[in-house]
């Protein structure tokens, strides 16, 4: 009896060691993935704080012999980093905005209502974030310039080379992915409170707004911090829909930290670190809102 109790704690024992390794190997797995996900942007504030002297004498690939700020500053200052940071800030803020409030109304109507091309149509939204940037670019940059406004106004069209054109193309690609999202969760709302909505003679703006909007803010505040960070850290469209220099916004402004034939490459990525703060510092604050605004519609019931 003693010898079947012994063999019965057998399999029990190297089940929890079998577990036990498992986790082990998972979470050094884990370690692994995120030091080399980190790494480019150490190596980045590495280089940031070298001087160029010192690179070029002892190469990228070696222990400094001074560490300091001064490429920030010069950054800082040669950059024009603030002036640029209020042209992102113009752009962000109404895209973000524009997105959320389309969004959430293309999801109610898809979710709430009952029609025959309400999937298709989150469908065909939800299929724009499918398309590369670079197939559409030269057609719109065509719409954009054949799009007249009055002279007085500008020579340049009605969207090319103005924050607008900027914002609806931020708009269109991000209306998909936050209708996709909010539509989820949407489902995941008893059905009872539409009804009874109705019920008491309210129209379909009332329960979109005081009815599924109060409901939908942890997932609408986890969508504006991701949002805000696609948006914020975008290069490519104001790179080609705008030629003014002083309408950029930051990210497409670290060019200017380029000279014509010479680029040093440690007062970029001074730059590069500096443009980068205000996204980590708003995940930072924000990542609990963030992780359960997503996760809130990830389960029914």
């Amino acid at each position: 009896m003693v010898a079947t109790g012994i063999s019965r704690e057998l399999p029990n024992v190297a089940g929890r060691g079998r577990i036990r390794t498992g986790r082990i190997a998972l979470q050094g797995f884990l370690i692994a993935i995120s030091l080399l996900w980190l790494f480019p942007l150490a190596w980045a504030i590495y280089t940031s704080l070298r001087p160029y002297a010192d690179t070029a004498l002892r190469g990228y690939v070696s222990l400094p012999a001074t560490l300091n700020l001064d490429n920030y500053i010069t950054a800082w200052n040669q950059g024009e980093i603030p002036k640029y940071f209020v042209n992102s800030v113009v752009i962000v803020v109404p895209a973000v905005i524009l997105v959320l409030f389309l969004a959430s109304m293309l999801a109610f109507a898809v979710t709430k209502f009952r029609w025959r091309f309400n999937l298709l149509l989150l469908m065909i939204f939800t299929a724009g974030n499918l398309l590369p940037a670079q197939i559409i670019i030269t057609p719109l940059y065509r719409l954009y310039l054949l799009l007249p406004l009055p002279a007085p106004l500008s020579d340049n069209g009605l969207f090319y080379d103005q924050y607008v054109g900027i914002i609806v193309i931020h708009v269109a690609f991000q209306l998909g992915f936050c209708a996709f999202v909010l539509s989820n969760y949407m489902k995941t709302l008893p059905g009872e409170l539409t009804e009874a909505a109705l019920v008491d003679g309210a129209s379909a703006w009332n329960i979109y707004r005081n009815v599924i909007l109060p409901l939908c803010r942890p997932v609408l505040a986890a969508l504006a911090t991701l949002e805000v960070t696609f948006i914020y850290n975008d290069f490519f469209w104001a790179l080609i829909l705008m030629k003014s220099g002083n309408k950029l916004p930051i990210t497409t402004a670290l060019n200017n930290l380029k000279g014509e034939f010479f680029v040093n490459n440690n007062l970029v990525a001074a730059g590069a670190v500096i443009v980068a703060l205000p996204t980590i510092i708003v995940y930072v604050l924000l990542q609990k809102q963030f992780i359960r605004g997503l996760a809130l519609g990830s389960t029914k019931g």
